[in-house]
């Protein structure tokens, strides 16, 4: 049996090593998922890296991240 997995796209977000507030930033990244599966949506759906780029740029500016966009199968 064959299965066709379909691809998606990930955010991979990382930190500098000992970033005091590290902890605090991650609280308000998975807020924005959390946010976003109020509505039944998940991080597979299609649009989400559209849907949220603006608010992890966002959050980018205030704890000082880098963040790629990978895409997985």
């Amino acid at each position: 049996m064959k299965v066709r997995l379909p691809k998606h796209r990930e955010f991979l977000i990382k930190f500098e090593d000992g970033y005091a507030q590290e902890k605090e930033a991650w609280a308000e990244l998975e807020q924005i998922v959390k946010d976003y599966s109020v509505d039944g949506r998940s991080i597979y759906t299609p649009t989400f890296i559209e849907d949220n780029e603006p608010k992890v740029k966002a959050l980018q500016d205030k704890y000082e991240f880098t963040y790629e966009i990978i895409e997985k199968q």
